[in-house]
């Protein structure tokens, strides 16, 4: 599972001119391959290679040196290719991961329909006696690879020595579309590069299709005996707690430009430069839906990212995959691949919400366990006006909470039944595309209206984690009645129903929003009141914010000490 091989996917995104944006096919016959940034070494050798097998006992064998990244130097190059850039020098460019300086060359030239030369030892090292092999599958951080307009390598050269920075032509282009690799005056590689680039060969690997579990009616899920003590199991337990320990570890105000810090919905950042645009961020998953239904859970790990960018007033643009899965010669592994894989696409497809990039962590098995089926969607959306923003925090007492979407009735696959009740049977809940796109067009555009003070997506834990989530933000408690809705008290607030959220409007415009959602065909509920200094539900829960935010921001904090006592212990 994840603790043998756990994964950390990143996401970054950053405005760029529509008109200068750098491209990775090389051009031109004859032209210069230039090494830029740090140099190379032995870390990382063979770290693409081991991220894609399974782990066993022998895995301290197979581990390579770490790379080390330095954030200083990596700034410094992003700063030197960027001046670079704007002087018109670059052909083509490319950073240098996965199997490093291999990997970087060959996609490089495939792209472009062209063939690559590199000799090695013009290559800036930093090790001795380097081997052919070392140097092109080191993955030592903070290095591009470019081709430049060989009329301006000085001008180039010059940018990069200021930037205190190797520079180093440690190739060219060629019209053979053969990748070719010269070490001290012999040829140690020469292959095809079209077949190890974009004509590589392709798997069509056996799959099973996923069994589908049995529905699971909300009546034959047992109900809390104490409501209250489960809400605060949820939000205190290890997947629901809040992650401020994490992201407390960086800086999430440098620049100036956040406008949303971390514990929302989504981050939303200003477009520098801009008087009001800026951009909402978000990356979503939930494994156990995809584990029980990968076709369903494929679609709701897009819905829900594209969810939180609406909750934020943004309108989603694109998004990133990163496809976690384990080993995909299993038939079984593979058919979870393949029907999320569809998901994922039927699903960006309903959105408007396309896929521009991403990439693929298979082999996530430790001892034959593999990790839960993962395919994190990260995504982008763009807010002409920040100041008509939302909020998961912004509601004021007397502010008037509003249901948009369905009542709650799906508890099969949900934390309630994992956490509480004890089990992890049932569906996963389905992902009802056309809802999703109907509310989230229609909170998107009261948030622009600027009738909407706070707004929340409902996703795990259900509308009762939501609410608690808003009263932690806000500070202020919630007066909450089921009364309208319809169902078992149990499921109203613990079902995982999709296409949800959670809004909070004036007094004076409450009516207004409701007539406007019902002349839209939104389903819609008035929940309650925002007043006092506790969460109160009908007669089944009451809980002041003080307490459910002692359960929410413990967790990580002791679970961490525990860690470290252990490793001090140890």
């Amino acid at each position: 599972g994840y603790s043998g091989k756990s994964r950390v996917n990143a996401f970054a995104g950053g405005p760029a001119q529509s008109n200068a944006i750098g491209v990775s096919d090389a051009k031109g016959v004859g032209m210069p391959v230039v090494y830029l940034g740090a140099k190379t070494g032995r870390d990382g050798v063979g770290g693409a290679a081991m991220a894609s097998a399974e782990f066993d006992e022998s895995i301290e064998e197979k581990r390579p040196t770490v790379q080390v990244g330095d954030p200083f130097t990596e700034k410094c190059l992003l700063e030197a290719c960027l001046e670079l850039m704007q002087t018109g020098a670059v052909i083509a460019i490319q950073d240098m991961g996965a199997a490093g300086l291999t990997c970087s060359a060959v996609e490089m030239g495939a792209k472009g329909d062209l063939g690559i030369l590199l000799e090695l030892d013009r290559v800036p090292v930093r090790e001795e006696q380097m081997t052919a092999y070392e140097m092109m599958l080191s993955e030592s951080q903070e290095r591009m690879l470019m081709v430049l307009e060989p009329d301006k390598e000085a001008v180039a050269k010059a940018i990069f020595v200021k930037w205190g920075l190797d520079f180093a032509i440690v190739g060219k282009t060629t019209d053979d579309l053969r990748f070719r690799v010269v070490h001290q005056g012999e040829e140690v590689a020469n292959l095809p590069i079209k077949d190890l680039g974009d004509q590589a060969p392709e798997y069509d690997r056996p799959w099973r299709e996923s069994g589908k579990r049995a529905p699971l009616p909300a009546e034959l899920v047992s109900a809390p005996d104490d409501y209250g003590k489960a809400l605060l199991k949820l939000v205190g337990s290890p997947n629901q707690s809040s992650r401020r320990w994490v992201y407390e570890q960086y800086d999430t105000l440098i620049q100036g430009n956040s406008l949303q810090l971390p514990g929302g919905d989504a981050g939303v950042v200003r477009v520098e430069g801009h008087p009001t645009k800026a951009l909402a961020f978000s990356s979503d998953v939930t494994p156990r839906y995809v584990e029980a239904d990968p076709f369903e859970g494929g679609k709701q790990a897009v819905a829900e990212c594209w969810r939180n960018i609406t909750a934020t007033g943004a309108e989603p643009l694109a998004a990133t995959d990163k496809l976690n899965f384990g080993n995909p010669e299993k038939p079984e592994i593979m058919g979870q691949f393949v029907e999320a894989v569809k998901g994922i696409g039927e699903a960006c497809r309903a959105l408007d919400f396309p896929i521009v990039s991403g990439n693929v962590s298979l082999y996530n098995e430790t001892n034959g366990i593999a990790i839960l089926p993962t395919p994190t969607i990260a995504g982008v959306g763009l807010l002409p006006d920040w100041q008509a923003m939302a909020c998961i925090g912004g509601a004021s007492d007397g502010d008037q909470l509003i249901l948009i979407g369905t009542d709650g009735s799906h508890l099969g696959s949900s934390i309630y039944l994992r956490d509480v009740v004890g089990s992890i049977d049932g569906p996963a809940p389905e992902v009802d595309l056309f809802a999703e796109r109907r509310n989230g067009d229609f909170v998107r555009s009261a948030i622009r209206n600027g009738q909407v003070t706070a707004c929340h997506d409902i996703s795990s834990g259900g509308l009762a984690l939501a609410l608690a989530e808003m009263a932690m933000a806000s500070g202020k408690g919630l007066m909450v009645t089921l009364a309208e809705g319809k169902g078992a008290p149990h499921a109203l607030l613990f079902g995982e129903d999709q296409a949800r959220y959670v809004i909070a409007v004036k007094p004076d415009v409450a009516g207004f929003v409701c007539a406007n959602a019902e002349g839209a065909g939104v389903p819609f509920r008035r929940l309650g009141t925002l007043a006092g200094s506790d969460l109160v539900v009908d007669d089944l829960l009451s809980l002041p914010i003080q307490q459910l935010r002692n359960a929410h921001e413990s967790w990580f904090p002791e679970f961490m000490d525990s860690a470290e006592a252990l490793v001090a212990a140890e």
